[in-house]
């Protein structure tokens, strides 16, 4: 006991020495330093009584016996006022084309950018210094390993220091220093020359699972080096693998700023206001970068200066997912009803996985798209009465009062609707108005079988209509038309299918959605026998198929009309009230 007394009293002091070295006085007052460094302490303690050995659980527990004091890190204070900080990272070849990209961005709305300066060609250090003493927005400065050979490594890391101390010198408010390079005598070196300028210590992580634990470790071998704040960028494989993100973001007792990588990391930008991030990095207009939302929709859409910790999530599971237009319609609706929400796209591949690790109340709502409409069915504790007669749900509510997944279908009554209304305006325009259906004993044709394709028919045959099925995959076609005492053929027959003149085509395949907009389900020849064609599929809102059906005389439905529909639907479901009819449907014809 007395080996662990010693050990507690040198550990404390340096944990207290760190702990003050996290607190910023310009957000944290003194008696807050007293005290997170008194709790710190204790934690510890107790930690070295139960024999835990592992620096990372420790730590996480001392996260935890910290949350009461509100502690987050220097910007904590910064944190409960919304003072989120946008970038962008510039990466261009000449300090000409850094210097317009960093106008640009300005632009866009951000609040300042991560100037790469390994990406420059320059013969002399005074072309940097040139840039620096002009750019236009606040700076992030960094210099990343480019050159996996040896011979050139000591050459970059020169170059490397030259740039980083430059930086300092000409007070940049944010230096950033890789993995490769930061250590303590570098660190400390840095912060003798700076005035204001925040050392940031960073790291890259590629490849392996994503740990709370291996994350942790390496915030405290970062955090060792006395630099003010920690960058992560992690490379994940799956939308889960951000859960441990969220996780440092909430407790990490360093200012943290953490990336996942990858398409399916862009909830870590766009859900970590929620968890206390105060850097956001989003893409400039005219480049893509995976898992990073664009400048324009972080100020635009999401407006994530508004996202706190008590904002509630909705998004759109789905795969692929870029395509929806749920955040442009369900965001600024939220907006307006005054609700506390956020709706992000949603790149799931396991939907079962998905929902075991987002298990908590404040992910309250989902709409469900390609191909999870169906195995989605199974991970409900609870669906509604026509969504388990369809198979299928497109909506899932998380109920508040046990936790448990309520399944929907809005987009049976969607389809059908949006049908029905477009021939009665066709036979009112010709003067054979009726309130008797005007799908009922009409030759409904059907193109896919999958979970749209399911509500769609569903809802034909709720209306009277002799439905025929054609898909791919010709035995999910007979499954489906045994559902609805309908018809099944092969798909290669459908441009040959002509049994009757005044058809109803609806596409409920992919087929024609971007990026693919020159592909059709249907010859233009074929279209002449159908009354009506609606197409699913809404991007693009024009499809071909839809073009070539309003050149041969037929009466077109977008897929957006479906869209607008079943969205109002959802929106009910995710806020428990009325939806916004007129405003929604205002911003989709506008917008989409």
């Amino acid at each position: 006991m007395a080996q662990e007394l010693v050990a507690f009293t040198q550990e404390s002091e340096w944990l207290r020495t760190a702990l003050n070295k996290w607190l910023d006085d310009e957000y944290c007052p003194e008696e807050t330093n007293i005290e997170i460094s008194r709790v710190a302490a204790s934690s510890f303690y107790r930690s070295l009584l139960e024999n835990k050995t592992d620096i990372g659980e420790i730590l996480l527990k001392m996260a935890g016996d910290l949350k009461p004091i509100s502690f987050h890190g220097a910007f904590s204070s910064a944190n409960a006022a919304h003072d989120l900080l946008v970038y962008t990272t510039l990466e261009c070849e000449s300090s000409e084309e850094m210097a317009a990209s960093m106008h640009k961005a300005k632009e866009e709305g951000a609040d300042l950018v991560e100037l790469c300066i390994d990406s420059l060609t320059f013969s002399h250090i005074s072309e940097v210094e040139l840039l620096l003493k002009q750019r236009t927005l606040p700076s992030i400065v960094s210099f990343r390993p480019n050159s996996p050979s040896n011979s050139c490594r000591e050459d970059w890391k020169k170059t490397c220091l030259q740039v980083l101390k430059l930086a300092v010198e000409l007070d940049v408010e944010f230096v950033e220093i890789n993995s490769e390079v930061v250590c303590d005598e570098v660190v400390a070196a840095l912060m003798c020359k700076r005035s204001n300028c925040k050392i940031i210590a960073s790291s890259y992580v590629n490849g392996g699972n994503p740990t709370k634990e291996r994350l942790c470790n390496l915030i405290i071998n970062l955090q060792s080096t006395g630099a003010d704040i920690i960058k992560l960028v992690i490379d994940v494989a799956y939308i889960t693998d951000v859960a441990p993100v969220f996780h440092m973001l909430t407790h990490c007792p360093v200012p943290l700023i953490a990336r996942a990588a990858g398409d399916r990391g862009l909830i870590s930008q766009l859900l970590g206001p929620k968890y206390g991030a105060f850097f956001v990095c989003g893409s400039l207009g005219g480049t893509s970068t995976p898992g990073l939302p664009p400048l324009t929709s972080i100020k635009e859409v999401y407006k994530l200066e508004y996202v706190n910790p008590d904002t509630r999530v909705f998004g759109v599971i789905s795969n692929p997912v870029g395509h929806s237009k749920g955040p442009l319609l369900h965001n600024p609706a939220f907006r307006h009803t005054g609700y506390n929400g956020i709706y992000v796209p949603l790149l799931v591949d396991n939907v079962k996985e998905f929902f075991r690790v987002f298990s908590c109340n404040d992910y309250a709502g989902f709409s469900v798209g390609i191909p999870h409409k169906e195995a989605a069915v199974r991970c409900c504790d609870e669906v509604d009465s026509l969504a388990k007669s369809i198979g299928a749900v497109n909506t899932i509510i998380r109920r508040p009062s046990d936790g448990k997944l309520i399944g929907y279908n809005t987009d049976c009554e969607a389809c059908v609707t949006a049908i029905e209304d477009a021939l009665r305006e066709r036979r009112k325009t010709n003067g054979h108005a009726s309130n008797v259906s005007p799908i009922a004993g009409k030759l409904f044709v059907l193109v896919g079988a999958g979970g749209a394709g399911r509500a769609i028919a569903f809802g034909a045959k709720s209306r009277g209509a002799r439905v025929v099925i054609f898909n791919r995959k010709y035995e999910r076609a007979k499954a489906l038309a045994a559902a609805v005492s309908g018809e099944a053929l092969p798909y290669e027959h459908l441009n040959d299918f002509c049994p009757e003149k005044g058809m109803i085509l609806a596409n409920a395949s992919a087929v024609g959605m971007q990026p693919k907009t020159d592909q059709t389900p249907i010859s233009k020849e074929a279209l002449r026998s159908y009354e009506l064609v609606f197409d699913a599929v809404y991007t693009p809102r024009n499809t071909r198929l839809l073009q070539e059906a309003t050149e041969v005389g037929a009466t077109v439905v977008s897929g957006v009309e479906m869209f607008v529909r079943q969205a109002l639907g959802q929106f009910k479901l995710f806020t428990n009230g009325l939806a916004p009819v007129d405003f929604m449907r205002r911003i989709v014809y506008e917008q989409f």
